[in-house]
């Protein structure tokens, strides 16, 4: 179902509005081999925003699984790429072109391997830090003057077994799951995650900076 039937049947085509307020963009790997892993906090925590909104992931468009929502006045468009994290920001740039999204409204919601597991960092804009998912994305809009809400998933530790830091040792360490203490953590960081976008997109970025920092 594309997102445009998919509002027309579900949400009046957020009443008349002819572009959504805000894209929010969650990070992640499809299928169930990835649904764990550290890599896809970002498709967790879009999928726990859409459950708290009612918002159904059911449509496809741009290579996504989107959802569409009208909430206290705002009209959203929740968005999880199909393409592999590398490549998001095919994605996203066909989402913001198609809907002509203002960059200072789009949400990308991240995993963080250089913040503790389960912080939560919102930022008005800035680089990929090494995050190849937003580095993609930044390269398809031209511009890294966007919104986004980075999680903390910590680095390797000596004694978890991949203690080492080279490139195929992280990229090994963000594919697999967390631990049950860590996941306990990053259940807490989810909900927080969720209370921070309901924050930029109710009273904006700033207020959501100074109260989630």
């Amino acid at each position: 179902m594309g997102i445009g039937t998919a509002i027309r049947r579900a949400y009046g085509r957020w009443r008349g509005q002819a572009r959504p307020d805000y894209l929010v963009v969650g990070l992640g790997n499809p299928g169930e081999r990835y649904a764990e892993s550290r890599h896809n906090v970002g498709f967790r925590c879009v999928d726990r925003l859409a459950q708290r909104y009612g918002v159904r992931l059911d449509g496809k468009e741009c290579r996504a699984r989107v959802g569409a929502r009208r909430r206290e006045g705002q009209a959203l468009l929740l968005c999880k790429p199909q393409t592999y994290v590398n490549l998001s920001g095919e994605s996203v740039g066909c989402l913001v072109r198609r809907y002509g999204v203002s960059l200072d409204r789009v949400i990308v919601v991240c995993d963080d391997l250089d913040l503790p597991a389960g912080k939560v960092r919102v930022r008005a804009s800035g680089g990929a830090a090494g995050h190849k998912g937003m580095k993609s994305i930044i390269e398809h809009l031209g511009s890294d003057e966007f919104p986004r809400v980075r999680v903390g998933i910590g680095r390797p530790t000596p004694g978890d077994g991949s203690a080492d830091t080279d490139r195929d040792s992280i990229v090994e360490y963000v594919l697999n799951r967390f631990s049950s203490e860590e996941e306990q953590t990053m259940s807490t960081a989810i909900e927080e995650v969720v209370d921070a976008i309901d924050c930029v997109v109710q009273q904006g970025v700033q207020p959501a900076m100074s109260k989630f920092n």
